[in-house]
């Protein structure tokens, strides 16, 4: 390589303006990142393609890793990591882990300093030492990244699984990463380049200009809304980043988890419901109710539709116990064991439309009924598009705001185990929903006086999202379940995909 190496400027000396038609060259492992270990996300795909039994050997050969990585070898602490993480798992699973999982805990890793340089460039080349399979989802998608150097795993042609290898020359570090950057310039020099410190002297050579990330504890995270485009749908179970401290928490929780979760799910069967809340409070599953609900139904007048967004599984059995008496819900491509563990009865949906007209106003001639247009449920702080089904089957409309919050799980997965919903939900150390109930639509907002159904479909969004402070968008059932899982969402949908991977 020609050129005499230059030293790095601090990054808070490059000044982002004038760069529109630039080329960036940025490391992500400490650069655009914070975290310099990428531990997190091997150990995330390690839990989500394979199982909690992986991610425990990888954590308990983490020591040997850190060992490895400081005496002996980065790039074989690496290997280590690829071999652990991925030997034997299908290259689809490690797909849609990269696509559904990583980037919420990619998005909350990149430094503000370093992205304000990088998306100020038009062409931007990120490299890092993790493979390209875990990485390009986030970085094309998010960092609008047009190339991604990383290291590529072997795959297995027959079975289409990872053999835990790398494809020569090997884990891009060092040497190895300088000539793959210099195969995507084609021969140019990039007009800017952004590393992590003395690895990355060696961009010097094919960079006209040069700055260092200095680790910074203090360098704020960049804002959601300064992505390309933010996080709406994500998938997995572990809320926290499991560095090797929370997920050793994680472990040491589970059995104590677990029970908590068998008591707790179990619990509403055998109470009266006035005792519900309190004896919830007691076992930290905190319930807050706000508003007040309507009368019940009575024999010359129907029952209310209570329509609320959808957080989890467990809606339509909070605002069961806020409100105190008997109601249904309708459900659709619900599991089994989720239907069983209902304290509430259970309205199952064709998606035949006259067939659910029927089913629903029968339902609510006798009782009330809740109902979560969204029709699946979102994490983010979001209002997927409104079913205006609903409208048109009531004139008793109650809308009803759901906030929950947990600690450490996930209470909803789009491609794991939907069974254990409920009992990853209950096995947080702590939880809380929050129950407001509003005021039922005016008479002028029903479908009987004339108002078209869509507009009170929108109008109950924009209402439940002014209350929640939740945004509302187009977006539907099909759009999450497309992003996350690559099928509909459909139960048939879901086993035809899963024929096609076998």
């Amino acid at each position: 390589m020609a050129g005499a190496r230059r030293s790095f400027l601090g990054i808070c000396y490059c000044d982002p303006k004038g760069r529109e038609e630039q080329t960036v060259v940025a490391d992500l492992d400490g650069a655009v990142f914070f975290s310099r270990s990428s531990f997190p996300y091997f150990f995330l795909v390690a839990i989500e393609a394979g199982s909690f039994l992986r991610g425990a050997f990888l954590l308990l050969l983490y020591p040997l890793i850190c060992f490895l990585r400081s005496f002996v070898s980065g790039s074989l602490a690496t290997q280590m990591m690829i071999f652990v993480s991925m030997s034997g798992l299908k290259i689809r699973d490690i797909q849609l882990v990269a696509k559904a999982v990583l980037p919420k805990f990619y998005a909350s890793d990149v430094r503000e300093d370093a992205w304000r340089v990088i998306g100020a460039c038009k062409r931007r080349i990120l490299v890092t030492s993790d493979p390209i399979i875990m990485v390009e989802p986030f970085a094309v998608e998010f960092l609008r990244a047009n190339a991604v150097v990383g290291t590529e795993i072997e795959v297995n042609r027959w079975t289409g699984r990872a053999t835990g290898l790398v494809k020569s020359p090997g884990v891009v570090a060092g040497e190895l990463k300088v000539r793959a950057v210099e195969r995507v310039l084609c021969g140019e020099l990039a007009d800017l380049a952004i590393g992590n410190g003395e690895s990355d002297y060696d961009f010097t050579a094919i960079c006209k200009e040069c700055y260092m990330v200095h680790p910074d504890p203090s360098a704020a995270v960049v804002p959601p809304d300064c992505l390309n485009k933010p996080i709406i749908f994500h998938d997995g179970r572990l809320i926290e980043r499991p560095t090797p401290i929370n997920a050793l928490i994680v472990y040491i929780w589970l059995p104590f988890g677990f029970l908590l979760a068998l008591v707790r799910v179990h619990l509403h069967s055998f109470l009266p419901i006035h005792l519900v809340i309190p004896i919830y409070h007691r076992i930290g599953v905190h319930v807050i109710v706000h508003g007040t609900p309507p009368p019940p139904p009575s024999p010359n007048s129907p029952g209310s539709m209570f329509v609320c967004n959808h957080r989890t599984l467990l809606d339509a059995v909070m605002i069961h116990v806020a409100l105190k008496r008997k109601v249904s819900t309708v459900t659709y491509s619900l599991g089994r064991m989720s239907e069983l563990l209902s304290p509430i009865p259970l309205v199952r949906l064709t998606r035949h439309r006259p067939t659910d007209r029927r089913l629903i106003s029968s339902f609510l001639n006798s009782g009330d009924l809740i109902i979560c247009p969204e029709g699946t449920t979102c994490r983010e702080r979001y209002l997927l598009r409104f079913s205006q089904l609903f409208a048109e089957l009531s004139d008793r409309i109650v809308p009803v705001a759901i906030e929950s919050r947990q600690s450490m799980f996930h209470g909803n997965t789009a491609r794991g185990w939907k069974s254990l919903d409920v009992y990853f939900f209950f096995m947080n150390p702590r939880v809380r929903y929050e129950v407001t109930i509003l005021d039922g639509l005016p008479g002028e907002w029903t479908y009987k006086s004339g108002t078209p159904a869509i507009d009170i479909a929108n109008q109950v969004q924009q209402l439940l999202g002014a209350t929640l402070g939740f945004q509302c968008t187009v977006l539907t059932r099909k759009d999450k379940y497309m992003a996350l899982s690559g099928n509909d969402g459909r139960v048939e949908a879901a086993v035809s995909s899963i024929k096609v991977a076998l």
